[in-house]
């Protein structure tokens, strides 16, 4: 059977990762420390060579200034893929995780309490975001069958992803985290997904990680 890899990157830092305020589809640029996170990934997957066969980055500037560094690096063009994006948040995006309780409680305790079918009003129902997610992995796996994707996201994106490779219910209270400029690696063997290894910082060791330290 044919395998085809991902390696999952998160995007870096943005000044509303920082203030812990809601992004979603807003779309928020890398502020300076995101910037130096995402040149030192991209030297971090130089030194530990490697290898991949195409470069998809979803739409949100956030997710393509992280690319960038890695097109400069390895002279290559990121395919941009809006299906790549965060979850729509609704009314919850452009608040911080303490305005939001305040603000929109009956939203909030929604959104914590993972309801599958809520779409926090405007936005994505996490069934929806669910499909979206699984079917880009689909579409990209279908076009590059038995190669290697380096792809990069969102937190939110790449914990579907994860649940789409382990099976775990989409109700089911976060089992990972996603850490920026760590590498997440799915695999599709032709038959079903499968996780092959998560958060891994070890490629990391010998760099600077004063900036990476979120």
């Amino acid at each position: 059977m044919t395998t085809t890899q991902f390696c999952l990157v998160r995007h870096g830092e943005t000044d509303w990762n920082a203030a812990r305020r809601l992004q979603g589809h807003t779309d928020i640029a890398l502020n300076a420390r995101g910037l130096i996170q995402a040149k030192q990934m991209a030297h971090a997957l130089k030194a530990i060579h490697l290898q991949f066969d195409v470069l998809y980055t979803s739409d949100l500037q956030r997710a393509q200034q992280t690319a960038q560094a890695i097109e400069e690096l390895y002279k290559t063009t990121a395919i941009a893929h809006s299906a790549l994006r965060e979850r729509h948040l609704g009314a919850l995006q452009g608040l911080t995780t303490d305005e939001a309780p305040q603000r929109e409680p009956e939203l909030w305790k929604s959104h914590l309490s993972r309801g599958i079918l809520q779409d926090l009003r405007g936005g994505e129902s996490i069934q929806q975001f669910a499909a979206r997610v699984q079917s880009a992995l689909e579409e990209i796996r279908q076009k590059h069958i038995g190669k290697t994707i380096l792809l990069v996201s969102h937190g939110g994106t790449l914990d579907m992803m994860y649940r789409v490779a382990s099976k775990q219910a989409l109700d089911a209270e976060k089992a990972v985290t996603v850490p920026n400029a760590s590498l997440n690696w799915i695999s599709h063997d032709g038959t079903g997904w499968k996780v092959n290894a998560w958060a891994d910082t070890s490629h990391l060791e010998d760099l600077a990680l004063d900036n990476l330290d979120l």
